[in-house]
């Protein structure tokens, strides 16, 4: 396998431009021996190093099952779509390689329909959305809805047409035979290597506790690029939460199942307006919007002690309803299922006497989570790795604090793990600049994107182009590259 990274190996063979360094050759020989041993691995290697090419190698070579977890949609499309495949042909790899995303990811035939039945009660725009929808889903292979060009990714319409856990219909579903989330599974089950990203990773570990259909299978190996987002996200699944999303949209399926399937039972409907009243009240009842605080404090509020029991009362109303029409209609089964989920969820977050949880809740304008988290994730991200025996390997450019890789491990429960610390290759003090701009607006204050346009622009001309912009939202991004088409010459 080290011979791969040699001058004349295999990768500097295929691939134009390639540069031997010897951090990535020595994070190939880690891996390559956790996979053979079966044991886990932490290396943080230094921006530079190759990490993606160092742990692909080792791992095509293994001929075993993989399973390679990003930190972002957006990394696993690019590890998916370029990186993969240009290692496995420099390898000559030819094993089966499946991209697995998340339900909400994949057009949901079945809530397509049912809101093309309802669709005399949608906003034109949305309507308009769901026709589109409609023709794309006769043309669309995958069901990806990240391809789909006609319908905007902000569109309101997305999540009536996709699916999550908790409104799944699973096997009892219809359109089971068709659906998209099904194919994608059944695809990553034959294949040899899968790409997924965190959330779905963790997501998945949670469901199948739950006795729910998991959507990953089984593998050998295992493998976490940009791991230091590990535990943070991992608190997110190994705890709890309710949100006002969610409650909208159960009280949405309520109403959608009355009017397409149970138009006898007017009790549905009534469940489902109190049900979306008394959210949008326990909303409003939080104040302004963009804050983030301690659950405990806030049910100290006798007002809000209120509108909490309201939103029990009204989940418990739905419950009873759904219950006498159990079994005429596959989506008010789900939906009486929501019920008892979110009555049981309601009741664990007012228990906030319960020590080792940090409680806590947000709001936006429209909408509320509330949620409690464990402080530590250690023992049952262990419990997790005990489920799934193999080799778990571990990477990111940022893993150690004072060159000790003791505060990552130890949160997630794999101080035993073999580790290795790689610097990076490049010299900062030579190589880079940092820019800290002063007296830029806000960036969600109008003229932000011309003013940090007129910023860049002589940075961008003085290195004649030869420059790469990341904006952490699409209108930004939009709006600077209106500013530099309007602004200047280079490409």
């Amino acid at each position: 396998m080290t011979d791969d990274f040699a001058p004349d190996g295999q990768l500097a063979k295929a691939i134009p431009g390639f540069k031997p360094r010897e951090p990535q050759r020595q994070m190939a020989v880690a891996v390559t021996q956790a996979i053979e041993k079966g044991q886990p691995l932490v290396v943080e290697a230094g921006t530079g190093t190759g990490k993606t090419y160092a742990y692909l190698a080792p791992a095509l070579r293994a001929k075993k099952k993989v399973i390679i977890s990003t930190g972002s949609k957006a990394l696993q499309d690019q590890l998916y779509s370029r990186d993969l495949p240009t290692v496995s042909k420099a390898l000559k790899y030819t094993g089966n390689v499946a991209l697995l995303k998340g339900r909400s990811n994949y057009l949901c035939l079945e809530r397509l329909e049912q809101q093309a039945l309802a669709g005399g009660d949608l906003p034109v725009q949305i309507l308009s959305d769901v026709i589109l929808l409609r023709s794309w889903s006769n043309q669309t292979v995958d069901g990806d809805i990240s391809t789909c060009v006609s319908v905007a990714e902000d569109s309101q319409a997305w999540p009536l047409v996709t699916s999550t856990n908790d409104n799944c219909l699973g096997s009892d579903c219809p359109m089971y035979k068709d659906c998209f989330v099904v194919k994608a599974r059944k695809k990553a089950m034959d294949a040899d290597v899968v790409v997924v990203n965190h959330h779905l990773f963790l997501a998945d570990m949670v469901v199948k506790e739950s006795g729910f259909g998991e959507l990953i299978p089984e593998a050998d190996v295992m493998i976490f690029d940009e791991a230091h987002q590990l535990p943070d996200i991992a608190s997110q699944y190994f705890g709890q939460s309710l949100s006002s999303r969610q409650l909208l949209d159960l009280a949405k399926d309520i109403t959608i199942a009355y009017r397409t399937e149970l138009k006898d039972t007017q009790q549905l409907q009534k469940c489902a307006d109190r049900l979306a009243q008394s959210a949008q009240d326990f909303r409003l009842q939080l104040g302004e919007p963009g804050y983030r605080g301690n659950l405990r404090e806030l049910l100290a509020n006798p007002q809000i002690q209120r509108a909490f029991l309201l939103l029990d009362d009204t989940l418990e109303l739905c419950y009873d309803v759904a219950k006498l029409s159990l079994g005429r209609s596959a989506l008010l089964d789900a939906a009486f299922e929501r019920a008892t989920l979110y009555r049981t969820r309601l009741k664990r977050l007012k228990e906030i006497n319960q020590p080792g949880y940090s409680y806590w809740y947000e709001c936006t304008s429209r909408h509320f989570t509330l949620a409690l988290t464990p402080l530590s994730v250690a023992d049952k991200f262990k419990e997790l790795m005990a489920q799934k025996p193999g080799s778990w390997i571990f990477t990111s450019a940022t893993l150690s604090v004072n060159d000790d890789l003791h505060h990552f491990t130890s949160r997630l429960g794999i101080e035993q793990a073999e580790s290795l610390l790689l610097p990076s290759p490049f010299d900062y003090s030579r190589q880079a600049l940092l820019c800290v701009p002063r007296n830029l607006p806000q960036t969600n204050q109008p003229g932000s994107a011309r003013q940090l346009a007129a910023m860049l622009r002589p940075i961008i001309e003085a290195n004649n182009g030869r420059c790469f912009m990341l904006c952490t939202s699409h209108a930004m991004m939009r709006d600077l590259a209106e500013q530099f088409r309007a602004t200047m010459t280079l490409p």
